[in-house]
């Protein structure tokens, strides 16, 4: 066993657990955090695996973006912060959820292993024909501007909802004068 075998198991299992409390939390934003944290380990499993270019699009996209995205959704929506008996699941509908998921990673796993029992993976030979910098140079050469365009609109996109969930809105009947206040 290697030392790139043995970080990539700690990190692996770091993203395993995270994840697991992301989805058994019952606080949103703890969920948020677990969650950005498990995002952020695959990342780092990413790169143990020497493949620098998708550690860092899971960086950029998944834990710059989804995360802010969902943090940005609970702040806008009002959302509550801890736990409620109204929206709480009942538990035996938990441990069901639990029994299916773990009988569909029984499943998965009894169907995929075999396939890949005898695959291996050099991690360190480089993909013939350009790997990472001919992406690179696609991305970051043709591609960029309309990158940077999608980069804008997402940006006025999120300061319009942002502006828009500021706005106090009046109810009909506030916006109606009293009957002592109609005069005739």
């Amino acid at each position: 066993m290697t030392t790139r075998d043995i970080v990539f198991a700690a990190v692996g299992a770091i993203t395993a657990l995270s994840a697991l409390l992301s989805v058994t939390t019952k606080h949103v934003v703890h969920a948020a955090l677990w969650l950005l944290v498990s995002l952020g380990t695959l990342a780092g499993c990413y790169l143990v695996l020497g493949q620098e270019l998708v550690g860092l699009v899971q960086l950029l996209v998944y834990v710059g973006a989804i995360v802010v995205l969902v943090l940005f959704a609970l702040m806008l929506t009002r959302a509550p912060i801890g736990p409620h008996a109204e929206i709480d699941t009942p538990a035996w509908q938990r441990v069901v959820g639990a029994v299916l998921g773990a009988a569909t990673t029984a499943l998965l796993a009894s169907l995929l292993l075999p396939l890949f029992s005898g695959a291996t993976v050099d991690l360190d030979g480089g993909a013939p024909g350009g790997g990472t910098p001919a992406i690179a140079q696609a991305i970051f050469g043709t591609w960029v501007w309309p990158f940077e365009l999608l980069s804008v609109l997402l940006l006025v996109a999120l300061i319009g909802a942002f502006a828009v969930s500021r706005l106090v809105l009046k109810r009909d009947d506030e916006a109606r004068p009293a009957p002592s206040e109609v005069r005739r």
